[in-house]
């Protein structure tokens, strides 16, 4: 370790909370000083391939010149102004036409935050206002999955279902409840009914639990990112989507990690032909240049918030925010003009061929699963009982630390490898992501 890099990490030490914070996972830290394409240098000058996107968001990969630009661009023409009513700029009201012309049909208007977690909760408030306005306040509840993950403000904690981050923080908000996720290698479904229509329908057993008179929403990720890229079958959604009607339950869909491309399709309810009442985005619409995020909601929920009765009081300093919009629209170019959904598509079946030829019978291995570019391994101490092992073993730890001796930096869910590389990464470069995880694994576990 350099003298640069020790006086880096004792100042971090002595001075920097990180999220997660935990004082014995950062003895080893990287610091990260440089990056292009889907390459990370740190201080050390270690190359390690990108092997998260930096946490799924560098979709259009490193030391993109056209989205510096933007933003510098912009900076020196109008850094900052309010986004609170009477107030706007030009690049939010262009942004939010064109997100009207790349998403869902019937989502036509939309909020700008910060960030995902901040996502979370508006839509949360939101589908609160658009039921008490319509005469109905009691009806307020949200239902999520286990394995979901909507960020970790408060109330975005209280319906993300990793149940590692509530302990610290009980209690959480009342009114959050949680199903079971869709998860094909581990969900045992009734007899005679398939494990999608199985899992969706605990929906509406749990609606009719709580009352459906008191649920306001269901939000659910296309595809799970951070629970371990699960991704459902193909008759779930529209189950859900039948549910929710059924109910008068919104269906909000988390699109921070599966927006823009990352699963092959713009978005990724496109997938099973439904439409969501409100969606949420962040991360790739900037590619993480600008904090970015924002939620998008339906004709019928805008015309409430356009007529109802009470102003809307919610806000963000941050709302609109001329800078990140510019990056946004900068960053769509990219996404629209080089084909993202079709990259995505392509590279990710690549990478689960790769991942499937090396690890595809290897006695630890229980799982190879994806769409798009989000790829996931999940190891085991039984394939044959899809036993997992013991959590004092470390072995997704031991795992993760291997990888990076091989040049890859990502993360794990417990023992699952998580993989969502850059959009833009390379054959070569998805080739040295197969033969990093299958080294990986040997190491550990043998071949």
């Amino acid at each position: 370790m350099t003298a640069t890099k020790d006086a880096l990490l004792a100042s971090d030490r002595a001075h920097l909370i990180h999220p997660l914070h935990n004082k014995a996972g950062h003895q080893d830290a990287h610091v990260w000083v440089r990056a292009s394409g889907s390459t990370l240098i740190d201080a050390d000058g270690g190359e390690y391939i990108d092997g998260l996107s930096g946490l799924w968001n560098v979709v259009a990969g490193h030391g993109r010149q056209e989205l510096a630009d933007a933003a510098s661009n912009q900076m020196t023409t109008l850094p900052y102004c309010s986004g609170y009513t009477g107030s706007s700029n030009p690049n939010a009201i262009a942004l939010a036409e064109r997100l009207a012309r790349m998403t869902y049909p019937s989502i036509n208007r939309f909020f700008f935050t910060s960030g995902g977690g901040e996502s979370s909760d508006s839509n949360f408030k939101t589908a609160r206002y658009y039921f008490r306005q319509l005469g109905q306040p009691e009806k307020t509840k949200v239902i999520s999955r286990q394995w979901a993950y909507h960020g970790v403000t408060l109330a975005a904690m209280s319906a993300t279902g990793i149940s590692g981050y509530w302990p610290m923080f009980e209690p959480r908000v009342p009114g959050f409840s949680h199903i079971s996720s869709p998860y094909p290698y581990r969900y045992e479904a009734p007899e005679g009914i398939s494990p999608g229509i199985a899992a969706a329908n605990e929906l509406e057993q749990k609606i009719l639990e709580e009352g459906p008179e008191t649920v306001a929403m269901f939000m659910a990720e296309p595809v799970q990112g951070a629970g371990g890229v699960l991704v459902p079958p193909d008759d779930y959604f529209p189950r859900i989507r039948e549910i929710c009607d059924q109910y008068d339950v919104l269906l909000a869909a988390d699109e921070v990690i599966t927006g823009f491309g990352r699963t092959g399709r713009m978005f990724g309810l496109e997938h099973w032909g439904i439409e969501p009442d409100m969606i949420q985005y962040a991360k790739a619409i900037t590619s993480g240049y600008f904090p970015l995020g924002g939620t998008g909601v339906n004709d019928k929920i805008a015309a409430v918030l356009d007529d109802g009765e009470d102003v809307w009081m919610h806000a963000y300093t941050y709302s609109a925010h001329p800078v990140g919009c510019a990056v946004a629209m900068a960053n769509l170019d990219i996404i629209e003009g080089e084909d993202f959904p079709g990259q995505a598509a392509e590279k990710g079946r690549y990478l689960l061929e790769g991942l499937n030829s090396t690890l595809g019978d290897h006695p630890h291995v229980g799982e190879i699963r994806g769409l798009g570019l989000m790829v996931a391994v999940e190891i085991v101490k039984d394939r044959s009982t899809r036993e997992e092992f013991a959590a004092d073993e470390k072995v997704g730890a031991r795992v993760n630390q291997a990888m990076q001796q091989h040049g890859l930096f990502s993360r794990m869910r417990g023992d699952v490898v998580c993989l969502a590389p850059p959009v833009v990464v390379t054959r070569e470069e998805l080739d040295r992501v197969i033969a990093a995880v299958t080294s990986a694994i040997g190491d550990v576990l043998g071949s």
